[in-house]
Order: structure tokens, then sequence, then C-alpha cells
């Protein structure tokens, strides 16, 4: 990823703040107390309300087993090296305490991100999941999948019990979306016409499947896919850009995208704003709630200083989501 600035928009249109630096959002929405648990933090509520909306809806956030998060924190915890910057997580809290935070905001749905790094995880997970959506009605039931001869029994089923959203990252699970043994997993999941969060862009280090590549040849072949492409496809943004254009089923979520720490990393192109307002009703809400280095709130602030309006910012961080989820 190229951190130099050079052609994006992370010098002057995002401002010249640091990892969590506010002031651009300040006069504006969403003005609220930044705490350190964000519990006393009235920012993303009131961030709502100034829109005239009933709350947030946030399609990429984690929860998952506590030994595995444990494993995604120790990454983070040493992620300086790969990406040049240290990665505090904000919202390191107890699984209650999260869904307490996020009810906080007023986020009035969530998703559990979840996803397996190799063979046989895929199933227990999405037991976990579903578990865990039962005792948390705010979540939206997530599932998750991997190129394994079970693959299609497990999403069949998680389809089956009322799974709403899927999550796939190709970086973490280095495979190929077009692998055979996913192929009818991803025709029973477009019939359902369920959305899948997919981490398919080169940020923060690339993959050997990651970049538009793979998965503009799964969408070839399933053109009716609802792919909801993680981060906005950065730091290959543009080219993510197109296959929205070119498939009307096809999604961007927000997460981390914009804010002062990825500007720094990946900056997205000022002369793309253009086609981020156009495609406006196809992008959503994430934030990577809890495994981020800055305030909840800096996300909204920076969805806000894009300059694309009170109408953009209401489809972004609530009503298109609504729309795809099916939320009264």
């Amino acid at each position: 990823m190229d951190g130099s600035g050079e052609g994006g928009c992370g010098e002057g249109l995002l401002g010249e703040g640091g990892p969590g630096d506010d002031r651009a959002g300040q006069g504006g929405l969403g003005n609220g107390r930044l705490t350190r648990d964000g519990l006393g933090d009235d920012g993303p509520r009131a961030f709502a309300a100034a829109l005239g909306l009933p709350g947030l809806v946030d399609v990429h956030t984690h929860f998952m087993p506590q030994n595995v998060l444990d494993k995604v924190w120790a990454y983070f915890d040493a992620v300086g090296p790969l990406t040049g910057l240290e990665w505090p997580i904000t919202y390191r809290e107890e699984e209650d305490r999260r869904v307490d935070i996020l009810r906080g905001f007023g986020v009035r749905a969530f998703t559990s991100m979840l996803y397996p790094h190799k063979a046989g995880m895929a199933r227990w997970l999405n037991g976990w999941a579903a578990d865990f959506a039962a005792r948390t009605p705010d979540c939206l039931h997530t599932a998750t999948l991997y190129p394994e001869p079970e693959a299609t029994g497990y999403v069949d089923h998680a389809l089956a019990s009322g799974a709403r959203v899927l999550k796939v990252h190709l970086q973490v699970g280095g495979f190929d979306p077009n692998h055979d043994l996913l192929d009818d997993s991803w025709g029973a999941i477009a019939d359902a016409r369920v959305p899948v969060v997919i981490h398919c862009g080169s940020g923060p280090a690339p993959g050997k499947f990651t970049g538009p590549g793979p998965v503009g040849r799964l969408l070839a072949r399933h053109p009716r896919l609802r792919l909801v492409v993680a981060h906005m496809g950065m730091p290959e943004y543009a080219d993510f850009l197109d296959l929205a254009e070119r498939y009307e089923d096809v999604l961007l979520d927000t997460t981390m995208a914009f804010t002062d720490f990825s500007e720094r990393l990946a900056p997205f192109p000022a002369d793309e704003l253009p086609r981020l307002r156009a495609l406006g009703h196809r992008i959503l809400l994430g934030s990577d709630f809890p495994n981020i280095p800055y305030p909840y709130v800096h996300q909204l602030h920076a969805l806000e200083r894009l300059g694309l309006g009170d109408d953009w910012l209401r489809g972004v961080v609530h009503d298109n989501a609504a729309g795809a989820f099916g939320l009264a």
C-alpha cells in the first residue's frame, strides 16, 4: 500500500490530523465527548439524530469466540512493522461490554464478522455465530465459509437457519474465491440474496488472491452475488468502484476508509469523489469495531467531511443497509 499521499485526498481534503483527530468535525454533526470506552461519548448517537435517523447500521463489526479474538488482537498488537503505524485497539473489552458500547452509540443493527484461516474452522464458527445472534437480537446472524468439501453442507445449513450476512476474508484465508469447492455455495448464496462482506482489497498487505482480479472473475461466474466489498476495496479503490458500476448487486463498506489512519496508508483519490457520490446508494457504513485505533465517532466524522451532503450520509450510515437487510 502506498502511504505517500500523492494523488490522493490525504492532503487538504481530509485534513492533516493524526489518527483520531476530530478537528475536521468541529462545528458539524456528532460532536460528542470522547472517552476511552466510548459509553460516555454521545457523538455517534448525536450524529444520527442530527440527520433525522433512528440510529446507525454498521455492517462490519467483529464478534467471535474469545480464543479466536485473542489471536486477532495479538496480530494487531504486532502489526506496527507491517504498516509502519502502531495499531492500538480502542475497544478491547469483554463481549457484553462491547455490545453495550455499540448500543450506546445508537447502532441499531450490527454483525459478527468472523472468518477461518484454515479448513475445519468454518462450521464451528458458524455455530458460534448462530448462538451469538440468538442471544443478541440486534446482531445480524452472520456466517462464513472456506473451500473444503463440507462447505456446501454448512453453507446450506446456515442459510436455512436464517443467516443474513456472510463474511469472507481472502487475505487471512489465503484462498481463491473461484475454488471449485465453493461453486455450489456461491450459487446458493446468490439465490438466497444474502449479502457477503468480502475482504478482497490488498490492504493492509496484499495476499495471493486479493485485488480486483479474483473477485471480478467470481462475479463474471455469479453476477447476482450481493458482494459487499470491505474497506472500499482499499487500496484498489478505483478498481472496485469499476466493479460496482458493472454489477448492480455489488456494494462497498466504508470500514476504516477516509479516516486519518487509513489516509496515511492508502489515501482515497480525490478524483474518485464524483463516482463515490453517484454510487452513494451502494455504500454501507462499516467500522471494524472493536479493532480500530481511534474512537468510533472518527469514522463518522471522516464520512461527513467528504462533503457529499446529508442525503448521501443518511443513506450510508443507515438507510442503504436498512434496505439491504430489511430492517423496519
